[in-house]
């Protein structure tokens, strides 16, 4: 994403990808909500970065009252309720703008937005060098949707981890789900994987299992949505099975997200709201149908995995293991 303050952003149409790099010119908040909605700029992270930005744009273009930068903080807000960094760094902007007059407002937004780039670039490469020491010399990984580059604004998180990682020369080879039914591993990880350069393998979802019983991969590392006061973590939906199945045959399951992406008021999982989508994205893909038209759907685009499957957070400011409640609470206390 590239900001233009006082006129918009410029973002990369991950919708478009691998086909097509396609960049979008955003010049208003409908433009920006509507992006984050199809899932043309996605990734906790980067939705942070969208909606300070968003709130950067409102500023300039509908202006600068407190009931004005409040209404479209919420409409910023509403468009995915999961991902609780879209909601925190637009409030975080919010609280930054009101502080000052209103002439003020629309300058400091954009700066807002500038720094949090840079800020969650340098934390990208931390996450990424906490998390490939943990990476075993030679060891593969497995991961699941995409936490990369294209979910940030740096290297990624759990991709972080795998690029530095092969930096380091610790890391044999990367295994990607497809990630139905949006296929952002197929179509974003992988992408994001070849362009590095780093040995890359892509797999059906329902050959995960097999996978991780196979003994080939080592870790499964994923990024996250949101995560719990007391551990439990939402990320794509698909996770909490690769989890179980790797506690099963004693792969560790690691979280790499930045401290934003921990939300200390929802107590655990089950306060974390789960976004649903429209049934036509199970049936197939773009103009291809392959279910017939009438059936019903159930189309959840995340799912909570239980704090007791997960054997590590990997954050900007270290590794947080068990019991997750203590060393979260000291964390973000850090923070």
């Amino acid at each position: 994403m590239r900001l233009e303050p006082a006129r918009g952003v410029t973002l990369l149409d991950q919708t478009a990808l691998p086909h097509e790099e396609r960049w979008l010119a955003l010049r208003d908040v409908a433009g920006i909500c509507e992006a984050i909605r199809m899932l043309r700029v996605r990734g906790a992270p980067l939705l942070g970065l969208a909606g300070a930005a968003a709130l950067a744009i409102a500023a300039s273009t509908r202006g600068t009252s407190n009931a004005e930068l409040e209404a479209a903080a919420d409409e910023i807000i509403a468009t995915r309720p999961t991902a609780v960094d879209l909601a925190t760094v637009t409030r975080k902007a919010l609280a930054a703008a009101l502080a000052e007059g209103e002439e003020q407002r629309a300058g400091v937004l954009w700066a807002f937005a500038g720094a949090f780039a840079a800020q969650r670039a340098a934390e990208d490469r931390a996450i990424g060098e906490h998390g490939a020491a943990l990476i075993a010399p030679g060891s593969a990984v497995l991961t699941h949707c995409n936490a990369g580059g294209l979910a940030t604004a740096g290297i990624g998180t759990a991709l972080g981890v795998v690029r530095v990682a092969f930096e380091q020369g610790r890391l044999a080879r990367c295994y990607a789900t497809e990630t139905r039914p949006l296929l952002q591993g197929a179509r974003l990880t992988m992408w994001e994987l070849t362009r590095a350069g780093i040995p890359a393998t892509l797999l059906p979802d329902t050959a995960a299992a097999s996978l991780i019983a196979s003994g080939r991969v080592a870790y499964v590392v994923t990024g996250a949505d949101r995560i719990a006061a007391n551990g439990d973590a939402a990320n794509k939906v698909g996770t909490y099975g690769l989890a179980a199945v790797a506690a099963r045959h004693g792969v560790p399951f690691v979280i790499a997200a930045p401290l934003t992406t921990f939300d200390p008021a929802c107590a655990d999982g089950g306060g974390i709201p789960i976004e649903f989508r429209a049934a036509e994205e199970v049936g197939g893909f773009g103009d291809a149908r392959w279910a017939p038209p009438g059936g019903e759907a159930y189309n959840p685009a995340f799912d909570v995995t239980p704090a007791e499957l997960i054997a590590a957070f990997v954050t900007e400011r270290g590794v947080l293991r068990p019991p997750f409640e203590a060393s979260i609470t000291k964390a973000l206390a850090q923070r």
